[in-house]
């Protein structure tokens, strides 16, 4: 094949069917018709000599060699863009740009509503788009650009990926404002004999049962859930407790009767991360938002 008489642009749209899996979304991804991306693929097929796509069903699945394809085709658009970018003036008055996080209901609950209120005084163009966190950092996507930005607590990041600190939280016990066991305080004893709610977030052993474990000790949960929101109106309904956040447990305590502790025993700080795929430093949209992001951490 001749590179130079080779239409880069099919590229371009090889790398939208490879993210869609799909003609329609794909057209809709590159703003171009579905007759258009269709004969772009036809194109594409016959210079490579290869199906690339085939349908199974209701969806088309890559073959191998579109599969070998993916990554260094990704790689390439987005060196070209970061290139072109460079020094391009970004101004987030008039912008119009939308960015995909994926952030834990927790996070979403203490960061979004006051990034909204900055990004509509500053950036109104803006969008956001949540989606849910998973447990372990969604690599793929962010190297496929089907996300932005992550936030969460992550023990391994590799160095391919950008990170940066965004806040420090610690731990406290919350309970129903009348819980019988709690009204002398909470002693090391008290806390093991209390019925535990436990959000686990996708993990298999969270910070306490570490601190316990270590110590040949172990607590009593009964019942688990990955939702902080609905942890903290489950436990102001019951008999249960639950360790959350410091600045969740403190939001919900205005809100609902419940009472706070300091834990019997010094777990330390944990740290909330932002995420970004590491090729994406001279972006500057994104860059900007990082930076809002990282100043309402400070706050």
């Amino acid at each position: 094949m001749n590179i130079l008489t080779f239409d880069l642009n099919l590229l371009r749209v090889l790398d939208a069917l490879l993210r869609e899996r799909n003609v329609s979304r794909a057209a809709e991804r590159l703003s171009l018709s579905q007759p258009a991306v269709s004969n772009a693929l036809n194109r594409l097929r016959d210079l490579l000599d290869d199906p690339l796509l085939v349908r199974v069903g209701r969806a088309m699945q890559p073959t191998p060699r579109a599969l070998a394809l993916e990554a260094p085709i990704r790689d390439a658009l987005q060196r070209i863009e970061q290139s072109l970018g460079e020094g391009a003036p970004f101004d987030p008055a008039s912008s119009r740009q939308r960015f995909r996080i994926a952030v834990t209901d927790y996070v979403e609950l203490i960061l979004m509503p006051r990034l909204l209120k900055l990004l509509a005084e500053r950036a109104p163009g803006l969008r956001i788009d949540i989606q849910h966190l998973s447990p372990s950092l969604p690599g793929e996507a962010l190297e496929k650009g089907e996300l932005d930005l992550v936030l969460g607590r992550f023990e391994q990041v590799p160095v391919r990926f950008q990170r940066q600190q965004w806040v420090s939280e610690t731990l406290q016990l919350v309970a129903h404002r009348e819980h019988p066991q709690l009204a002398a305080g909470l002693d090391l004893d008290g806390f093991l004999g209390l019925r535990h709610l436990w959000v686990h977030g996708g993990q298999t052993r969270g910070m306490v049962e570490q601190w316990l474990g270590e110590r040949g000790l172990s607590r009593e949960i009964v019942y688990t859930t990955p939702n902080y929101l609905q942890a903290a109106h489950i436990v102001a309904s019951s008999e249960l407790v639950a360790v959350l956040p410091v600045r969740l447990a403190r939001y919900f305590a205005e809100l609902l009767p419940l009472q706070l502790h300091e834990l019997p025993f010094d777990l330390g700080p944990f740290h909330l991360d932002i995420v970004s795929l590491g090729l994406r430093q001279r972006d500057a949209a994104l860059q900007w938002l990082i930076e809002r992001i990282l100043e309402l951490g400070r706050d």
